[in-house]
């Protein structure tokens, strides 16, 4: 578990690079790389909260918002369900792509919102064909890449859950994912204990591997319920973001297959904060229409599901802003 703050990651050397670059491609390495660079152990806070304390009946959405390449225009679209709490996946700081900008911060500050940030991966190259389109420059700032919650009360505590470090887009032992694309890091979870007028509530951003199967996943998930527990133990919670179910499962890549929802019933979760449908669409990024699934949820222990909805990532002109779409709910706390 990573609980240090910052205001500002520090940015990787020329010669963390260079050993990064060098290093062998396997699991031990990873974990020297992974704990040894600081801004992998750090939480970066900021912006500025506009309340301080959440009211009885609270509104979250959860959106995985593809490197976010327009921050602002995301931030507008959001408001649409006027979130007391966004928790967010793929989110950008320092690439090329989303022109070097701090796009969690970007968000914050247009909605008048806290934020945390943690760092899922360190990017070395610029991306994928269809990412390359967007680059401002040929080389990335930080190369920083992960997720975020927005808030509009103070964080009381927070926390990062790491849920593999073995290396799974970066060590060939296991398969390496992309090998001409070494990235350092892996997927994780950012949660947060915010105060309502009833007590503390565990606010939590994740994303689960996209190139993996349904034990992998329910494995990682474990991984962050037992973070959770030690966490905040006792403490009404409220688990959103993209756990990738059903992705890499073909011919169906369907969600039904996998365990980890039971896994959360037996540890006392209800997706009864989640609605029904699909979460994805063809983006300007990944161009797939032939592509529907439901990747996206939420999870809720000891809290109560009240309205739930989808908000679709195309604006009024029709312009995708993701591949993913918003999902949101209303939670009663008592």
């Amino acid at each position: 578990m990573i609980t240090r703050t910052c205001s500002a990651l520090p940015p990787i050397t020329e010669n963390e690079t260079a050993r990064i670059l060098s290093a062998p491609r396997n699991a031990q390495a990873h974990r020297e790389l992974l704990a040894e660079t600081a801004a992998m152990n750090l939480i970066q806070t900021g912006g500025k909260a506009s309340a301080t304390v959440l009211p009885s009946s609270l509104t979250v959405a959860a959106w995985n918002v593809e490197r976010c390449l327009f921050p602002e225009e995301t931030a507008n679209h959001l408001r649409g369900v006027a979130p007391d709490i966004a928790l967010l996946s793929e989110v950008d700081h320092g690439m090329a792509r989303t022109g070097q900008r701090h796009t969690t911060e970007v968000m914050a500050s247009a909605l008048n919102m806290t934020y945390a940030f943690g760092v899922e991966f360190h990017e070395m190259e610029l991306g994928g064909p269809t990412e390359r389109a967007w680059c401002s420059d040929d080389f990335n700032a930080l190369g920083w890449h992960g997720n975020a919650i927005l808030s509009s009360v103070p964080f009381e505590r927070i926390a990062m859950f790491r849920l593999d470090d073995h290396g799974h887009w970066f060590a060939s032992d296991f398969g390496a994912q992309d090998p001409d694309q070494p990235r350092l890091g892996g997927r994780m979870a950012l949660a947060a204990i915010v105060q309502t007028v009833n007590g503390p509530i565990c606010v939590v951003s994740t994303h689960l591997e996209s190139n993996a199967d349904a034990p992998y996943r329910h494995k990682q998930f474990r991984v962050l319920l037992d973070a959770i527990d030690t966490f905040a133990p006792n403490t009404p919670t409220l688990i959103g973001g993209d756990l990738n179910t059903g992705n890499n499962m073909p011919p169906n890549f369907d969600w039904r297959q996998e365990t980890l929802f039971e896994l959360a019933e037996q540890r006392g979760y209800s997706w009864d904060f989640s609605a029904e449908g699909p979460t994805t669409r063809p983006s300007l990024i990944t161009p797939h229409p032939q592509r529907v699934m439901k990747l996206d949820w939420f999870a809720g222990r000891d809290i109560h599901a009240k309205n739930l909805g989808i908000l679709t990532s195309e604006t009024a002109q029709g312009k995708p802003l993701s591949d993913h779409d918003c999902v949101w709910c209303s939670a009663e706390t008592s």
